[in-house]
């Protein structure tokens, strides 16, 4: 019946959460495609004691200036965001660290409402039961650099020829300011607009 998918999706989306929180982040489905067109996927797992803070600091500046404060949806932004797209203005999302986090691990690329609310519930629930920290961890293991490149450690090894703990504060600045378009988006070299806003993240780090 209905009523019973919908107690089992619930249930379901429950015990994943909690087995990705609490046992490891498996292979997104993103990671999947990639592999499926090609791409060599390079991902190592780290904890968050082995990513270099400066690199929290500039993700936070670069994608989520409130992610210490909010619950999962920084409404301020989103009013922002329908404000500003409804007035002809340049689109722009309000989407949180923890929902790319959702995203990310859970779910698939793509729009529509109903991948958005379901989005929205997994959000809902990692901030639930996750702490902040976890949830960051999380998203820094798993978010995609380009080249097949998933996660900091991996990015970091490729990108820089280090570790994640061991970057510099312009390096964590410069991997964090493409994080938006790690595909058109380089740190190596940057064009000047991502030096420019590694610049300013730098800065603020």
């Amino acid at each position: 019946t209905f009523a019973g998918a919908g107690v089992a999706f619930l249930a379901g989306s429950l015990v994943m959460v909690l087995v990705a929180g609490y046992v490891g982040v498996p292979p997104s489905i993103l990671m999947i495609q990639r592999k499926i067109e090609g791409e060599a996927v390079r991902r190592v797992q780290v904890s968050l004691s082995r990513i270099e803070p400066a690199l929290v600091h500039s993700v936070i500046g670069a994608e989520d200036s409130n992610f210490c404060t909010h619950d999962g949806f920084d409404m301020e932004a989103i009013r922002e965001a329908l404000r500003n797209n409804a007035e002809g203005g340049r689109r722009r999302g309000a989407s949180t660290i923890s929902q790319q986090t959702a995203k990310n691990v859970f779910l698939w690329n793509g729009g529509g409402w109903a991948r958005k609310g379901v989005e929205a519930w997994f959000t809902f629930l990692i901030e639930l039961t996750w702490p902040k920290r976890r949830i960051m961890e999380a998203y820094l293991n798993i978010a995609e650099w380009g080249d097949g490149l998933f996660g900091a450690e991996a990015a970091a090894r490729v990108r820089f020829g280090t570790n994640a703990n061991d970057l510099s504060g312009r390096q964590a600045a410069l991997l964090a300011a493409v994080l938006p378009n790690p595909h058109d988006w380089r740190v190596d070299p940057p064009g000047p607009y991502v030096s420019g806003r590694a610049g300013t993240l730098e800065s603020r780090a």
